[in-house]
This record gives C-alpha cells, sequence and structure tokens, in this order.
C-alpha cells in the first residue's frame, strides 16, 4: 500500500515539473512575440488626429460673480427670489456664484447699484443688439423702460434684460457702466454718456423738472456741454462725476454736502459744471466716490478731496463738515495710484501697492481701529504680501484687489455682501473663494460683483 501510494505522488510531480516547464517556454514564445507587436514608429504619434477641447475663444474667457442680498434680484437668478416647488426664496447668497449671463454674452464691465445691476456686454451665443443689460430694482426706470404690457412697468427684474439705448450706429460700445442710489450712467466708446433713471436732483446731467415722475417714463438723456472726451464716469448716492481726457472733472447731481463742488455753493446742479479748487491746473488721471465724499488723483500722484467731512475724512486739513471746494490732502507715503471714498471712511493704495485707511467704520486694522484722522496703513501680510492695485469701497465695506487676481473684502458684512461664507462683521481683509483672476469689482449697498477672467 505504502509503495503505491509513493509511486502515485512520484508520478504527480514528475508531471508538474513537466507542466512547468511547458508554460515557461510558452510564456517566453508570447513575452517575444508581444514585444514584436508592441514596437511602433516613433513618428506614429504624429500622425493621429489632435482633438482641441477648448478653443481659442473660450480660453480666458471673462466671467462675473455675485453675491450678497438676492431679494432685489440683483443676483441676477430667478431662482433665488422664486425658487421652485416649496423651497423658500434666499434673502443672501454670501458665497460668489458665477452667473450664467456671462456665458452667453462678452461682458466688458459691471456696476453695483442699490439693489440692482447693470452689465457693459454684447452678444456672443445668442442675437441681441443692446449694448447694456440690468437686473434687480427698476423703481425709478434705471434699468429702463421694462413692462409686459403697456402700462404696467416691472419695478424688479429678476434675470437681465436689455436696456434700449438711442444710438446712432450700432457698432458703438458700452466700455463702463456707473451706478448710484437709483440712477445708471453709461460711456460709450463714440457716442458719449447716456443717464437713466431718477433725476430729482439733476444727478442724470439734465435740468431737474419739478413732480416729474420716473417710474414709468424711462427716459434716455444724451449728457451735453462737457467739452472734450469723457473717459471716466463715477456715481455718488445721487451725484454724478465726469472725467475727459484732458484731466478736467465735472460733477453734477446733489450737492448739500458739496459734492457738486466748483462754483462753491452747496445746491444740487443739473448741469454738469467744471469742479474747481486745488484740481484747478492739475490734471487729474481718476476720481473716486460712492456716496457723498469725492477723491481725486493728478498724474503726479497728488490726492485731492471734496464733500462730506463729518466723518473725519478730511479733518487733517480742515476743521468744516461740508467741503464744497476740492483741497490738496498731502499725502507722505509716496505716489497715489488708486483711491476709493465709502460712506464714512476712505481708502488709498500707493504706488508701492500698500494700502491706508482713514476715517470711521471697520477699517480693516482690527476690531479696535474705528476710527483715525491720518491714513493707516495696513499690513501687507494680511494681503499675503502681494501688492494692492485696486480698492473700491460702499457705505459700509472695502474691497481690495491684488496683483495676482486676489479679492480681500471686509466691512459690516450686510447680507454677507462680503462673499466669505458668513454675515458677521469682518474687521481685517478676508481673502474671497474665487477660482478665477479678477480684474474689477463692484461694491452695491449690499451686494457685490466681480469681473473676472478664467485661468483656462
Amino acid at each position: 500500500m505504502f509503495c503505491a501510494r509513493k509511486a502515485t505522488w512520484l508520478l504527480q510531480c514528475d508531471l508538474e515539473k513537466q507542466l512547468l516547464k511547458a508554460c515557461s517556454r510558452c510564456l517566453h514564445v508570447s513575452c517575444s512575440k508581444r514585444a514584436k507587436v508592441k514596437f511602433r514608429d516613433p513618428d506614429a504619434e504624429k500622425k493621429l488626429p489632435v482633438f482641441e477641447y477648448a478653443t481659442e475663444r473660450s480660453k480666458h474667457r471673462k466671467r462675473v460673480y455675485l453675491w450678497g442680498a438676492s431679494l432685489t434680484g440683483a443676483l441676477g437668478h430667478d431662482r433665488l427670489v422664486r425658487p421652485d416647488g416649496d423651497f423658500r426664496p434666499r434673502e443672501c447668497q454670501h458665497r460668489p456664484y458665477k452667473t450664467l449671463f456671462a456665458e452667453i454674452y462678452q461682458v466688458a464691465d459691471v456696476a453695483c447699484g442699490y439693489g440692482f445691476t447693470v452689465f457693459a456686454a454684447t452678444a456672443d451665443k445668442v442675437k441681441n443688439d443692446n449694448i447694456v443689460f440690468g437686473t434687480g430694482l427698476n423703481t425709478d426706470c434705471q434699468l429702463g423702460l421694462q413692462q409686459v404690457r403697456r402700462g404696467h412697468p416691472l419695478v424688479i427684474l429678476t434675470e437681465p434684460v436689455g436696456m434700449p439705448l438711442p444710438l446712432k450706429n450700432r457698432s458703438t460700445k458700452a466700455v463702463q457702466v456707473a451706478c448710484g442710489r437709483s440712477h445708471t450712467v453709461i460711456l460709450t466708446d463714440n457716442e458719449g454718456v447716456f443717464t437713466l433713471g431718477s433725476n430729482a436732483f439733476g444727478q442724470c446731467g439734465r435740468p431737474v423738472v419739478a413732480g416729474e415722475i420716473y417710474a414709468d417714463v424711462g427716459l434716455v438723456h444724451r449728457v451735453q456741454g462737457i467739452p472734450g472726451k469723457i473717459v471716466q464716469v463715477e456715481c455718488g448716492q445721487d451725484h454724478t462725476l465726469f472725467l475727459t481726457s484732458d484731466g478736467e472733472v465735472y460733477s453734477c447731481g446733489w450737492g448739500a454736502d458739496g459734492q457738486t463742488a466748483g462754483l462753491g455753493h452747496d445746491r444740487s446742479q443739473g448741469v454738469p459744471q467744471r469742479v474747481l479748487g486745488d484740481i484747478q491746473g492739475e490734471k487729474i488721471c481718476r476720481v473716486a466716490t460712492r456716496v457723498d465724499c469725492n477723491l481725486a488723483i493728478s498724474d503726479k500722484g497728488e490726492l485731492f478731496g471734496w464733500g462730506n467731512s463729518e466723518y473725519g475724512q478730511f479733518c487733517a486739513v480742515t476743521d468744516r463738515q461740508q467741503l464744497t471746494q476740492p483741497v490738496h490732502l498731502k499725502f507722505p507715503h509716496s505716489r497715489v495710484r488708486w483711491a476709493a471714498s465709502g460712506g464714512t471712511a476712505c481708502a488709498i493704495v500707493n504706488e508701492n501697492g500698500q494700502v491706508f485707511v482713514w476715517g470711521f467704520g471697520i477699517l480693516g486694522a482690527g476690531p479696535n481701529a474705528v476710527q483715525s484722522k491720518v491714513p493707516v496703513q495696513l499690513p501687507q501680510p494680511l494681503f499675503r504680501n502681494s501688492p494692492v492695485q485696486q480698492i473700491y469701497a460702499t457705505i459700509n465695506e472695502f474691497a481690495a484687489v491684488t496683483g495676482r487676481g486676489d479679492l480681500y473684502t471686509w466691512g459690516r458684512n450686510i447680507n454677507g455682501s462680503l462673499g466669505i461664507g458668513h454675515r458677521l462683521p469682518q474687521y481685517f481683509p478676508f481673502r474671497v473663494s474665487i477660482t478665477a483672476e479678477v480684474l474689477k469689482v463692484s461694491c452695491g449697498n449690499d451686494h457685490m460683483a466681480a469681473l473676472c477672467r478664467s485661468y483656462c
């Protein structure tokens, strides 16, 4: 019995050895054959078809991100105001979202008013002859006369719609837009400036008409009487500034705080008048305003200011609370390159990319820094040591854009208007999460918009 089992076991071992030898031969042959099959011509890859999924036209396309209060329709998303099903309308959007409008139109500029947003854009993937579009509150036809049927104007627009302008040439384009509390200013490339909305104080650049109703008229006015080419327009709450290529500044609108300086009075001005004072003889290259305080920068990097000084904006040079003439604001920290004027505070950026703030409110230097009569520098590490190129302001918030294309915001954060994911006050600059390079920011009273360029 034992011998039989041993013989069987030896036979199995011999068979296994033979099978292993056979498999090794087959593996060697198959490997050599496979190696021969894998051999390819080095130039074969050049002959393969190339599939381009991103065209040159779509690369680095401009995007628009919006955030803040949404019930006014200023964010241009209908579902935020009128959601489907049992969902409730969203009061605010405290993180940036990319609007689909910029996927269909080529946006050149964007501006935020008080509860509305205006885009300077041209049609790209659809057919539309309008060059300006608006969304949000339209109580004074600041977005043009929009009505579903005659005699029933729409006072709220939840998505961007075209704003017809009386253009002479179809090739005319809008290069800049600016918005106040209830008026809109549009700068074109070759047909001057158009204004829409409330003219209760002459902010649209035409004489005030007593008892005029704006809600269902939709009058579009072409600004007249300003010599030279207008290169920049800016809106305060109820006044407008115009900058010409010759470096002259003109203003119109509400003047109770001296905003419409030039004639040395505090009355409203319906027809644009040249601003004089200390800027006379200077070539101004940029103006800034958002509420009732104005700033101007000369080509030499000098800073000038006029208007409201109730919160100490100009207390370094005067004790008066209203300045009806521009004054020179001596700034010892190199030349000024950018400026922003909010409701209670001001900020500037010098040629080194450093930010200085002064006034009253959340200045960005911590919870204890709520008032300063002189410009205070914000530490550069707050901006990741990247030089700041632009700065913007609204009533209670600031926004800064660095050389890297990053956006930083700080302030009261009303309705999540800082875009940092919550609604609490932010006492120092905080980076906003946007997956694109920020080119420009516009600040409304409770929402913001960023014009960006995609990374790819």
